[in-house]
C-alpha cells in the first residue's frame, strides 16, 4: 500500500511543518507494519498447519519450519508458502501424501529425511480420535481465511458436530478497556448489534478471561447468571459457554467465545481441543502477538537510573528525549520515563505514557510557548517555568479545556518535565456539589482531638441553619432533634464517641422554620492505634420527601383497606338478601304442566349481586305466572329495587290485575321513587293457561323470548313496550302464543347474550345456535344451566328460565 504525503506550503508555520513530519513518519510506519502483518499472517498459518498435522506446539512448529528451510536452502517465507501449498492441494482421502516440494537443486532420492522436531513442548492432543479430526480441517480453512469474521465462521463449522459449538464470538479490547465484537458466527444480527460494544464492567466473562489469561468455563446457567453478565437473549439460550483468551507473548488483547446449546460441562478432551483451535487462529485474530515478535529495545542505563528516581516521586513527572532530524532540528520528544502519579489529559497513567511521542499524543502543543520553552531549556540549560496555559483536550465528545503549569529542567541531553493541573480540584469540587444537590445530602467531619467541626454548605441548608453560625458538634446533636428521637440519636453518638463503632445509620427529625424535616445520618469513626476514636466523618441526608411519600402511600393503603372492607360487607349483605328474596331451585320443577328450569349466575367482578330476578308461581285459577326482570346497576340499591318490583308484580297479578296494568303501575312506581336518579328496569311478564297451552305475555324493554320448536330456534315478535322508569304514560302491548309438546321457551336477561364491543344481534344469534345444538346433544333437561355455565368472564349477572312442554302433554 502506498501513502502519498502532500508537503505543506513553504510559508507554513513551524508547528504545521512539525505536524506534517509526524504525519509522514506515521504513514510510513503504517505501511511497514502492514507488510510485517502480512508476512506474519503467512508464518502463523503455516505454523497452524504443522500444529494440526503433527500435534506439536506453536514453538516447535516454528522451529520445524526453520529447520526444513535451512535443510533445503529455502527462506522461512518460502517454506511457509510451500507448506500452505500442500494444504491447498491436499489429495483425496486415502491417497498418498507427496513429500514437501523441492527445488531443482534438491536431491530427489536417497536423501535422509528431515529430523523430527523436538517434542518436548508438544501439547497433548485430545484422546478421542473424533476430537483430533477437526484440527487439520481448521488448519486448511485458516489458509484461506482473510478476516476475523472468516475465523468465527470457520470455528463454528468445524467444531459444531464434534463438540456442539453453535455460536462463536470474538472480542478484542479497545484502548479504553471496553470490548469490541470483531467477528461472530451462529448468532443473529440483532444480537450482534446489541453486544457489539461491551463496557469495561465487572462480571463480564470475556474480560475476566483476558485479564486472567485463563479460560473461563460457564457450565451452570443459573449459577453463572448470578456471577456474570451473560451474553445472549436469555441465560438459557446457551446452557454451556467457554471464553478462551488468545495466546500472546505479552498482554492478552482478545478472547474467543464458544456457545453451545448442549447442556453440561466441557470434557477435558473438549477443553484441550478448543484451546488448540484458538491457538491455531492466533495469527488472524486482532491484537494477537504471534511468535517472532521483535524484542523490545533495551532501556539505556541512564534512562533506567532516572526511572528509578521517578518511581519514588509523589507528583507527576516525565523524562523526555528529543528526537532530532538529520540536520539536528528537534522534530519531536519521546517519553522515556514517568512517575507513577503522572496522569495525562486522556487518563493514561505512569508506565502507560512511556514510549509515546509528544506531538503524536498531544498535537496542539506544537508551536506553543511550552514547545519553545522546551527547546530553550535544552539549548541554554535555563529552567523553564511557564505561565499557566489552557490545553484543549482532543478526543470524542465535547471538547474540554484544562489549565496546566509546567516546569522543565535539562538533565544531560534530556528534559525532566513536571506539571500541576490547576482545575482538577475545582472540577472535583463542582462534581461534589452537584452530587450533594441531586442527592439532597451534605458531608460533615468532627475532629475529636482538636474539637474542630466542618460542614459542607448543603448541611447548613438541610438543617435550615445560618451559615454564619458554627456547625453543630456531635455531642450537641441530640439537643437539635425532636424529643421522641433524642434517645436514639444519643445512643448513636455514644457508640461513635465512646465505643469507636465503625459506622452508624440512623434517621431522626428536626424542627425548622419550614416545618418538621426527616433527616438521616450515616457516619463512621476512625480510631488510633489504641482503639480510641480520633475523628468521625459521614453525611446528612434530607429524606423528608421520601417519608412524605411513604406516609401518603400508607394513607392510601389504609383507605383502600377500608373501602375493601365496606365493599365486602356490602357484597355479603346483598348476597344474603338476594338468596333470601330469590331462591334458586337446584333442579327443574313442574308448574301448570310445564317443566321449569331456572339458572342464575352472578357477575365476576365488583359487588357480584345485581338486579336480575324471576318469578314462577301458580295462580289461584291454576294458571302460572312467569316474570323475568333486570334492574340497572348492582349492589344493595339494585337488590332493593328488584325486591320491590318482584313482590309488587306478583301481588298485583295474583289479585287479578291485567298484565298491561301491572306494567303501567310498575312504571309509575319507579318514576315516583325517592332515589335520585330514578331506577330503571326491563321486564317480561306472561300468564300461561295449561288447558289450552296458551301463553299471553307483555314486555317492558326486555329482550325477546326464544322459541325452539322442531329443531329450529326463532325469537318471538315483540309487542310495544318501553323499559320501566324511563318515561311517563308509556304504552305497552300484548302478544299471545300457543305452545306445543316438545317446545322450549327461553326467558333470559341480557347478561346471557351481551359481550363488550359486540352488537346485540351477534349475541342473540349465538344463543339460538347454541340452544339448538344443546338440544340435539340431549341436554334438554338442563338447558338453562348449561347455557348459563358456558358464559365465562361475564361482567353482568344473568338469569335464564326454560319453559318446556313435555312431549306427552295432554
Amino acid at each position: 500500500m502506498t501513502h502519498e504525503v502532500v508537503p505543506p506550503d513553504e510559508d507554513a508555520s513551524p508547528e504545521v511543518l512539525a505536524l506534517a513530519r509526524v504525519v509522514a513518519r506515521l504513514r510510513s510506519e503504517i505501511a511497514d507494519l502492514e507488510g510485517i502483518a502480512a508476512a506474519t499472517a503467512v508464518t502463523e498459518r503455516a505454523k497452524g498447519v504443522l500444529m494440526a498435522q503433527t500435534g506439536v506446539s506453536a514453538d516447535a512448529a516454528y522451529e520445524a519450519l526453520l529447520a526444513r528451510g535451512t535443510r533445503w536452502g529455502r527462506t522461512l517465507m518460502e517454506e511457509c508458502w510451500l507448506t500452505l501449498g500442500q494444504v491447498r492441494s491436499r489429495p483425496a482421502p486415502g491417497a498418498a501424501v507427496p513429500p514437501p516440494p523441492t527445488t531443482g537443486s534438491e536431491p530427489t532420492t536417497g536423501s535422509e529425511p528431515a529430523s523430527a522436531p523436538d517434542r518436548t513442548d508438544v501439547v497433548a492432543a485430545p484422546g478421542d480420535e473424533s476430537l483430533r479430526a477437526p484440527l487439520p480441517r481448521l488448519a486448511e480453512g485458516l489458509a484461506e481465511a482473510d478476516s476475523e469474521a472468516d475465523v468465527a465462521h470457520l470455528l463454528r463449522d468445524v467444531l459444531n458436530e464434534p463438540v456442539g459449538v453453535d455460536g462463536v464470538m470474538i472480542y478484542s479490547v479497545t484502548p479504553a478497556g471496553s470490548l469490541e465484537l470483531t467477528g461472530h458466527a451462529g448468532i443473529t444480527r440483532s444480537l450482534a448489534e446489541q453486544w457489539h460494544h461491551v463496557p469495561p464492567l465487572s462480571g463480564v466473562a470475556a474480560l475476566e478471561a483476558i485479564a486472567a489469561r485463563e479460560a473461563v468455563w460457564l457450565e451452570d446457567p443459573v449459577a453463572d447468571a448470578r456471577r456474570y453478565l451473560l451474553i445472549g437473549d436469555s441465560p438459557g439460550q446457551w446452557p454451556s459457554r467457554a471464553w478462551i483468551p488468545v495466546p500472546s507473548g505479552g498482554r492478552v488483547h482478545s478472547a474467543v467465545g464458544f456457545m453451545r446449546s448442549r447442556p453440561g460441562p466441557f470434557g477435558e478432551d473438549t477443553r484441550t481441543l478448543l484451546r488448540q483451535a484458538v491457538r491455531l487462529c492466533t495469527a488472524l485474530l486482532r491484537n494477537g502477538r504471534p511468535h517472532g515478535d521483535a524484542v523490545p529495545p533495551a532501556v539505556p542505563a541512564d534512562v533506567a537510573s532516572v526511572q528509578a528516581v521517578l518511581d519514588v516521586l509523589s507528583g507527576p513527572a516525565v523524562l523526555l528525549t528529543p528526537l532530532r532530524s538529520e540536520t539536528g532540528e528537534i522534530e519531536d520528544y519521546r517519553i522515556d520515563g514517568a512517575a507513577p502519579e503522572s496522569v495525562d489529559v486522556q487518563g493514561r497513567r505512569g508506565k502507560e505514557l512511556v514510549g509515546r511521542r509528544v506531538l503524536e499524543t498531544y498535537p496542539t502543543v506544537a508551536g506553543t510557548a511550552l514547545w519553545e520553552g522546551y527547546e530553550d531549556t535544552l539549548a541554554t540549560g535555563t529552567v523553564y517555568e511557564g505561565e499557566p496555559f489552557t490545553y484543549q483536550e482532543v478526543g470524542p465528545g465535547f471538547p474540554q479545556e484544562t489549565v496546566y503549569s509546567v516546569r522543565a529542567t535539562r538533565l544531560g541531553e534530556r528534559l525532566v518535565v513536571s506539571w500541576i493541573r490547576h482545575d482538577i480540584s475545582e472540577r472535583e469540587a463542582r462534581r461534589l456539589d452537584e452530587m450533594q444537590r441531586l442527592g439532597n445530602l451534605g458531608w460533615a467531619r468532627w475532629q475529636l482531638t482538636t474539637n474542630r467541626v466542618t460542614w459542607s454548605d448543603h448541611v447548613y441548608a438541610i438543617f435550615g441553619r445560618d451559615p454564619a453560625l458554627e456547625p453543630v458538634g456531635l455531642e450537641d446533636l441530640p439537643r437539635h432533634v425532636l424529643p421522641d428521637d433524642q434517645p436514639r440519636i444519643a445512643a448513636a453518638v455514644h457508640r461513635l464517641l465512646r465505643l469507636g463503632q465503625r459506622a452508624v445509620d440512623q434517621q431522626f427529625r428536626i424542627s425548622t422554620a419550614d416545618g418538621v424535616r426527616h433527616l438521616r445520618i450515616v457516619a463512621e469513626s476512625q480510631t488510633d492505634a489504641n482503639g480510641a476514636p480520633v475523628e468521625v466523618h459521614g453525611f446528612f441526608q434530607d429524606v423528608t420527601a421520601l417519608r412524605d411519600a411513604e406516609h401518603a402511600l400508607r394513607e392510601s393503603e389504609r383507605a383502600v383497606l377500608v373501602q375493601s372492607g365496606m365493599l365486602q360487607a356490602e357484597r355479603a349483605l346483598a348476597a344474603r338478601l338476594q338468596a333470601t328474596l330469590l331462591p334458586i331451585p337446584e333442579q327443574s320443577v313442574e308448574l301448570a304442566g310445564l317443566c321449569v328450569e331456572v339458572a342464575y349466575v352472578p357477575s365476576d367482578s365488583g359487588v357480584n349481586v345485581g338486579g336480575d330476578w324471576y318469578s314462577a308461581v301458580e295462580m289461584p285459577d291454576r294458571s302460572a305466572l312467569f316474570v323475568v326482570g333486570d334492574v340497572a346497576g348492582h349492589g344493595l340499591a339494585a337488590v332493593g329495587t328488584m325486591a320491590q318490583l318482584r313482590f309488587t308484580a306478583k301481588g298485583m297479578a295474583t289479585t287479578g290485575t291485567a298484565l298491561l296494568d301491572v306494567l303501567r303501575r310498575l312504571n309509575n312506581l319507579l318514576l315516583h321513587t325517592d332515589s335520585e336518579p330514578s331506577a330503571t328496569a326491563t321486564m317480561f311478564i306472561g300468564r300461561y293457561q295449561p288447558d289450552v297451552r296458551r301463553l299471553t305475555w307483555a314486555r317492558a324493554g326486555h329482550l325477546p323470548p326464544l322459541l325452539i320448536r322442531d329443531g329450529r330456534a326463532d325469537f318471538l315478535e315483540q309487542p310495544a313496550g318501553c323499559l320501566l322508569g324511563a318515561a311517563r304514560d308509556s304504552v305497552y302491548g300484548q302478544a299471545v302464543i300457543d305452545l306445543r309438546p316438545g317446545d322450549h321457551l327461553l326467558l333470559y336477561t341480557d347478561g346471557l347474550v351481551e359481550q363488550p364491543g359486540e352488537d346485540i344481534d351477534q349475541g342473540l344469534g349465538r344463543l339460538a345456535r347454541t340452544a339448538v345444538q344443546l338440544l340435539r346433544d340431549g341436554v334438554g333437561g338442563e338447558l338453562a344451566r348449561t347455557l348459563a355455565a358456558q358464559r365465562t368472564g361475564n361482567s353482568d349477572d344473568l338469569c335464564v328460565l326454560d319453559l318446556h312442554v313435555p312431549d306427552d302433554a295432554a
